[in-house]
Protein backbone atom coordinates (compact mmCIF):
# COMPACT_ATOMS: atom_id res chain seq x y z
CA UNK A 1 0.00 0.00 0.00
CA UNK A 2 2.87 2.37 0.76
CA UNK A 3 4.33 1.86 -2.73
CA UNK A 4 0.98 2.63 -4.37
CA UNK A 5 0.56 5.76 -2.25
CA UNK A 6 4.03 7.01 -3.15
CA UNK A 7 3.43 6.22 -6.83
CA UNK A 8 0.11 8.11 -6.85
CA UNK A 9 1.69 11.12 -5.15
CA UNK A 10 4.65 11.12 -7.53
CA UNK A 11 2.33 11.17 -10.55
CA UNK A 12 -0.09 13.60 -8.84
CA UNK A 13 -2.99 11.26 -9.60
CA UNK A 14 -6.50 12.40 -8.75
CA UNK A 15 -7.80 8.86 -8.32
CA UNK A 16 -7.10 5.99 -5.97
CA UNK A 17 -4.89 3.03 -6.77
CA UNK A 18 -6.07 -0.26 -5.35
CA UNK A 19 -3.74 -2.25 -3.13
CA UNK A 20 -4.88 -5.88 -3.13
CA UNK A 21 -2.14 -8.08 -1.66
CA UNK A 22 -4.62 -10.88 -0.84
CA UNK A 23 -5.93 -10.82 -4.43
CA UNK A 24 -9.54 -10.88 -3.20
CA UNK A 25 -10.63 -8.00 -5.43
CA UNK A 26 -8.64 -9.38 -8.36
CA UNK A 27 -10.38 -12.73 -7.96
CA UNK A 28 -13.81 -11.04 -7.71
CA UNK A 29 -13.13 -9.17 -10.97
CA UNK A 30 -11.93 -12.36 -12.65
CA UNK A 31 -8.41 -11.17 -13.40
CA UNK A 32 -6.82 -13.88 -11.23
CA UNK A 33 -8.11 -17.38 -11.82
CA UNK A 34 -7.10 -21.02 -12.02
CA UNK A 35 -3.83 -21.34 -13.89
CA UNK A 36 -3.03 -17.62 -13.52
CA UNK A 37 -1.40 -16.46 -10.29
CA UNK A 38 -0.79 -12.88 -11.41
CA UNK A 39 -3.60 -10.58 -12.56
CA UNK A 40 -4.55 -10.13 -16.18
CA UNK A 41 -3.68 -6.65 -17.44
CA UNK A 42 -7.25 -5.42 -17.87
CA UNK A 43 -8.63 -1.94 -17.33
CA UNK A 44 -12.05 -1.45 -15.77
CA UNK A 45 -13.87 1.86 -16.20
CA UNK A 46 -16.24 2.19 -13.25
CA UNK A 47 -18.86 4.93 -13.18
CA UNK A 48 -19.90 7.18 -10.33
CA UNK A 49 -22.81 4.78 -9.86
CA UNK A 50 -20.27 2.01 -9.05
CA UNK A 51 -21.26 0.08 -12.19
CA UNK A 52 -18.70 -1.23 -14.66
CA UNK A 53 -19.01 0.84 -17.83
CA UNK A 54 -16.30 -0.90 -19.86
CA UNK A 55 -13.61 -3.57 -19.56
CA UNK A 56 -10.56 -3.41 -21.81
CA UNK A 57 -9.13 -6.92 -21.97
CA UNK A 58 -6.65 -6.10 -24.74
CA UNK A 59 -4.49 -3.45 -23.09
CA UNK A 60 -1.60 -2.32 -25.29
CA UNK A 61 1.02 -0.63 -23.11
CA UNK A 62 2.27 1.63 -25.93
CA UNK A 63 -1.12 3.17 -26.68
CA UNK A 64 -3.18 2.53 -23.56
CA UNK A 65 -3.25 6.14 -22.38
CA UNK A 66 -4.59 7.34 -25.72
CA UNK A 67 -6.96 4.37 -25.97
CA UNK A 68 -8.32 5.11 -22.51
CA UNK A 69 -8.86 8.82 -23.26
CA UNK A 70 -10.77 7.87 -26.43
CA UNK A 71 -12.93 5.33 -24.55
CA UNK A 72 -13.71 7.85 -21.78
CA UNK A 73 -14.78 10.36 -24.42
CA UNK A 74 -16.92 7.70 -26.13
CA UNK A 75 -18.57 6.94 -22.79
CA UNK A 76 -19.10 10.69 -22.27
CA UNK A 77 -17.16 10.76 -19.02
CA UNK A 78 -16.64 14.45 -18.23
CA UNK A 79 -13.11 15.78 -18.09
CA UNK A 80 -11.90 17.22 -14.79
Amino acid sequence: MEDNTAFAKKLELDYAILSDPGKKVAEAFGVVHDGRSVPERWTFIIGDDAKIKHVDKRVKAGSHGEDLVAKLAELKVPKK
